[in-house]
């Protein structure tokens, strides 16, 4: 009986460890993508900072066509704009954040206040977090665009601690990963240099 409960849970324990470390091992592999998670009870914050070889303004054309964004951000299945002002976009959103039986689906209406070319504050109006802050900052530099964001979230499901943080590192990295490809490709079709 014990033997039986030992290998019912062995595998998904396996499959879970061998997974988690492909995420690191990748994760290593990427260093142009900065990532600090720090977890405070149930608040979540993340810093990113990471360089694009783009002006501010190409990165912010990509970074606020919050219509498109499902077409390369893959684990979005929704983005639509509510509303849009000079200063400021309403943007519904739903997509997935996980792995497997880790997977959460995440849905949001927010409220994002332009500052055209340099910054974006983004503040959940309504969705299942229970309080989501961002703001994202792009910083000429040299040849290219810092951009430097950072969120604090309280997630409205229990996030595991060790399992948890990794797979908020690899889907923020992912995101971004696919955002700055975004950005180049788009800078590639236009043939600046």
């Amino acid at each position: 009986m014990r033997r039986g409960v030992t290998s019912q849970y062995f595998l998904p324990v396996a499959v879970v460890v061998f997974c988690l470390s492909a995420i690191h091992a990748n994760a290593a592999q990427d260093k142009t993508i900065n990532i600090a998670i720090q977890v405070d009870g149930d608040e979540v914050t993340v810093d990113v900072n990471c360089f694009v070889g783009a002006t501010p303004q190409e990165a912010w054309s990509v970074m606020t066509d919050y219509g498109h964004a499902t077409r390369f951000i893959s684990n979005l299945e929704r983005s639509t704009v509510l509303s849009r002002t000079n200063e400021t976009v309403l943007v519904s959103q739903k997509g997935t954040m996980g792995w497997g039986p880790f997977s959460v689906t995440l849905e949001s209406v927010t409220e994002i206040r332009l500052t055209p070319f340099e910054k974006m504050q983004s503040r959940m109006i309504s969705g299942n977090m229970k309080k989501y802050n961002a703001v994202t900052r792009l910083i000429p530099e040299g040849t290219g665009t810092r951009i430097v964001y950072h969120v604090v979230s309280v997630p409205d499901v229990w996030i595991p601690p060790v399992i948890g943080r990794v797979l908020v590192e690899h889907e923020t990295r992912e995101r971004f990963r696919q955002l700055l490809d975004e950005i180049l490709r788009r800078k590639a079709l236009s043939g600046t240099r």
